[in-house]
Formats: structure tokens, sequence, C-alpha cells
């Protein structure tokens, strides 16, 4: 599994791959549903409405074998939420949930009739499955302000129904990504029971909640109450200790079903498996944002208050000129300490920062509030930097940065400490550059 983003997780050994296919077999071996659960997925064209030209949506389908009561949501903080957003927050107060109905492409966000567009493919995956429409989630993703092909979709759907099957999890992690680079899946054991996860989310992502869109299905027995509770505990822990870009979406959804097939014999260690699913999906999502080449984990400890420390370390992950500096494997360490300083001095410019020490790759780089920098640790700074580089970065082709990769090589960190000295509260937050493939991408996303 990945290194995760909470310090109180013990981390375990980082993976690395050599190619596409060796990273698409430890996919596949992660990849075995839980039981009473079945995916299925459908591919089509279609012509969006706003912008005449040729596109291709994924309908990804999760289905439990029976209905269940045990279950658990949340959904982004942002006052223009996506209408799969309205009716999912529905669904929490409904009695059991069957289905999960998912499209890439267009999010379904403020666009004409979008509440009614959801319902209504709820209500028509809800015949096609023998379930209530108020027994089916439905999450949208990807262009916002478009509407969706409902009918298009409707002609698909039993294609999807007709796909689903037991086994693995893998169809539908390829169905809901977007610009991501490679599919996300995660599992962990507990007694005879899994939970595995799966996440799309590559830009727009500075969780309020969770993260773009996420699925945990796990055949462990957990009731609804303890589901909700643990959900909410492991988001504040996890998607929300990350910031790709600082932009909170319209869409993020994160849904946990248990089919209460198997036993729970520990609540407790149910939690801690959960806990570290989301860890890892939290940094897979962050190693496969948009242009990303470094990520960045920044541990803030010291500081007065734990707000206080993840708000800091949000500050040094979304400042642009030190994400720069990363991208291009400058070991700028100005931009560091100016993006602490900036939030000290607008939120709490009481606080004393002269105590303040700091390191990158566990180089010291700071002390006492005073830079202790040399020629041999610039060298050293910049060989952590690049060590931490998933790709370099290639000329562009035709006006376009394209990644040379569509795995993960290896799932290593930009290491950022910084001790405030100032009390015992302490924070890690992952984050990322700011290079030329990610302004390309963000130029050209619906072009």
């Amino acid at each position: 599994m990945a290194r995760c983003p909470h310090r109180s997780i013990v981390p375990s050994t980082a993976l690395t791959f050599s190619s596409r296919e060796q990273h698409r077999v430890w996919l596949a071996s992660q990849a075995a549903l839980p039981v009473g659960f079945r995916v299925g997925t459908t591919r089509f064209a279609f012509t969006p409405v706003e912008v005449p030209k040729p596109a291709k949506m994924t309908l990804t389908l999760i289905a439990l074998d029976q209905p269940t009561a045990d279950f658990a949501a949340m959904f982004t903080k942002n006052a223009f939420p996506g209408a799969p957003i309205i009716t999912g927050r529905r669904r929490l107060a409904e009695p059991r949930l069957g289905a999960i109905l998912v499209n890439n492409k267009i999010s379904n966000v403020c666009a004409p009739g979008g509440v009614e567009t959801s319902e209504r493919l709820c209500a028509e995956t809800a015949a096609a499955l023998g379930l209530k429409p108020t027994e089916v989630l439905q999450s949208s993703t990807g262009v916002i302000g478009w509407r969706l092909p409902v009918d298009a979709m409707s002609a698909e759907l039993p294609k999807a129904v007709a796909a689903l099957a037991p086994g693995s999890i893998l169809p539908a992690a390829e169905g809901i990504v977007t610009t991501d680079l490679y599919p996300k899946i995660r599992r962990a054991s507990v007694g005879a029971g899994s939970i595995v996860g799966i996440a799309k989310g590559a830009g727009m992502i500075e969780p309020n909640m969770a993260t773009m869109l996420v699925y945990v299905l796990t055949d462990l027995a957990v009731p609804r109450d303890a589901l909700r509770a643990m959900l909410a505990r492991t988001v504040d822990r996890t998607f929300n200790c990350m910031s790709i870009d600082s932009d909170t979406s319209t869409s993020d959804s994160i849904a946990l079903l248990s089919s209460g097939r198997i036993p729970c014999p520990d609540l407790a260690a149910f939690e801690a498996a959960l806990l570290q699913v989301c860890a890892d999906l939290t940094e897979d999502v962050a190693r496969n944002g948009e242009g990303v080449r470094h990520v960045m984990r920044v541990t803030i400890t010291g500081a007065p208050r734990e707000k206080i420390a993840r708000a800091i370390a949000k500050s040094v992950v979304n400042a642009p000129l030190f994400k720069c500096a990363v991208a291009g494997n400058d070991p700028n360490v100005g931009r560091l300490l100016q993006a602490i300083g900036k939030w000290v001095g607008a939120n709490d410019a009481a606080l004393d920062l002269s105590r303040t020490r700091a390191t990158l790759g566990g180089i010291t780089i700071v002390e006492n509030g005073t830079f202790v920098l040399d020629p041999t640790k610039e060298d050293a700074l910049v060989a952590h930097l690049k060590a931490a580089e998933l790709y370099a970065s290639a000329p562009p082709q035709d006006g376009v940065f394209s990644p040379p990769i569509d795995y993960p090589p290896h799932e290593r960190c930009v290491e950022i400490a910084v001790d405030l000295g100032l009390g015992s509260a302490s924070a890690t937050v992952l984050g990322a550059d700011l290079t030329h493939e990610y302004v390309s991408e963000n130029a050209d996303y619906r072009s």
C-alpha cells in the first residue's frame, strides 16, 4: 500500500512499477469485489448539445445483490452543487440503497432540468434492477454546465445492467475516470471480509468533504450509524488533507456501502482498515492529478492547534510560486517560507515564528527562523526533488503537453517538514507541483 497522509498511520513500503503492464497486474490483484456486489459498464458515443462535436461517455453501474440499510455518503460543500449531489443528499434519509449509477464526461451541474434528469436516471436504473427509485444513487463527473444526453443514456443503460458481474471492481475503476491517467483501486482485509475502494479525480481538487468520486464497498456487517460516523472521521483525516489546485469540485462525492454478508469481528479494526484504504486512495488521487510530476507531503508540527497546522500545510501546497519551483526541481525554499509567513501574517499575526525549524527531504534548511543553506545542501535538495519526480517534462507535441506515462512508476514524495515550536498539534497535507502539463490540460479541457 501507499504511504498515507496522516501521521497516525504507520506508512508501509512504497510500491514501484516498471511498466503499465506491471501496474495493471497489481491493480487486478487488488480488484476482487466483496461478497454481495456486482459491477457493469458500457461506453457510447454522443454529441453534447452545447458543443456539437463527437464525445464518448461511460456508464458504470455498481449493484448490490440485495439492497442494504447500511450505507453512508458525503458530498461537496461547494455552494453550486451538481444535481446528483442534490439527489444524493436526499438518499441519506432513505431506508435502503441498492445501486449506484455513475457517468463521466458531463457533471450535470446547474444544467437545465438537471435534478429531473438525475431522478429519471435513478428511476430507470431502479426499474431495470427491481428496486425503488429512491434506492439508487446517481453520480456524474466531467464538464460543468452541459446537459446530460439523457435519452442516449437511457438507451444504453440496459447494456450496463446486462454486463453486471461479480468478481472484479476493475471495470468500474476504469469506467469512472475522466482525465485520470490510470484507474485507482485499494483494498484491505478484516477477518474473513474485505474493504475495496475506487476513486477518480485529477483536477479541481481541494476536497471539502471527500474527493471527486470515491466508492468504497465492504461485505463486513457494520451498522449504518457506525458507518456514517467512521466515514466522517476518515474523510477528515484523508481526503480533506489534500489539495491539488485549491479548487473544490461541484461534484465531490464519497459513498460507503456494506452488503452485510460477513460478520465484522472488530469495529475498531474495520475503521482502521477503512482509514488505510482511504489514505491510500488519497495519495493515489494526488499522484494521478492533472499534469502532476511531483507529489508533496507537507507535515506541520509544533502548532498551537491542529486547525492552524492544517491551514499552514495547505498554504504551502497551494502556493503557486513554490509549486512551480518544485516542478522545475529548483529548491527555491524562500518560496516555502513565504507561504508559511503569508498565512500566519494574514490569519494569526501574533504567532512567533522565531523557533521555526524546517527540512526538505530530511535536509535541514531553517533553524530558529533562519536559513541554514550551503552548496552541498543545494545539491542534495535538487537530488531529492529529482528522485521524487514521476516523469521528466517533455516538449509539447503540436502545442500540447502529454505525460509520457500512464502508470505510477513510484510512490515517492517531496517530503517537507516544518516544526513551528509553538505547541503539540500537527497535520499532514498532500499536494502537487504546478506544471506546463497542468496548464495545457486545463486550457484545452473541453476542446
